[in-house]
């Protein structure tokens, strides 16, 4: 949101080859994923199990790189939010900086959803293990089937701008495309 914010976003999709790196990264953590999912002696990430506590710090890194390697997002604070900042209502930085976090704030409620959710269907798939093999195969498939995608998919030159409602305005292609 704060890449957004401060035009940080729009550079990455102005830069030759920068979008490329991060869809590249992104596919190959994607990979990654389903490599630890699949490979012999793999396991599910419902599968209950003892963890190693980890501190805050190492949490907050490997939920920023989580989002930092996802461009998908950067397309929608790019795309979707500049659609509702009008600049005559005050500080576009402001408008920005509310509507990112109100969309954080609706994600950490669905996500918490998701991850009590996820607490039972772990209840569910520890006591059956057949379903638990088909879960890890299913998940494992669908992550890599996401990384080719990603990594195939080639750059819309300009999509973010020539589909915005203010593409014609001169002062917002200036900053965005």
């Amino acid at each position: 949101m704060l890449c957004a914010a401060f035009g940080i976003t729009a550079l990455l999709f102005a830069v030759p080859y920068a979008y490329d790196a991060l869809r590249l990264a992104g596919a190959a953590y994607l990979l990654w994923l389903a490599w630890q999912t699949l490979k012999p002696n793999g396991r599910s990430p419902f599968q209950v199990r003892k963890l190693a506590v980890d501190g805050p710090r190492k949490l907050f890194a490997m939920g920023f790189v989580t989002n930092l390697l996802n461009p998908k997002i950067a397309m929608l604070y790019l795309a979707l939010l500049p659609q509702f900042i009008d600049p005559e209502q005050g500080s576009v930085l402001t408008q920005s900086l509310a509507l990112g976090s109100i969309q954080i704030a609706i994600s950490v409620s669905v996500n918490a959803l998701i991850a009590l959710a996820a607490g039972s269907i772990a209840l569910f798939l520890g006591t059956r293990p057949t379903w638990l093999l088909l879960q890890r195969w299913l998940m494992g498939t669908v992550l890599a089937g996401l990384a080719l995608r990603m990594a195939f998919e080639a750059k819309r030159g300009g999509w973010p701008c020539r589909h915005h409602p203010k593409a014609d305005d001169p002062v917002f292609r200036e900053f965005c495309c």
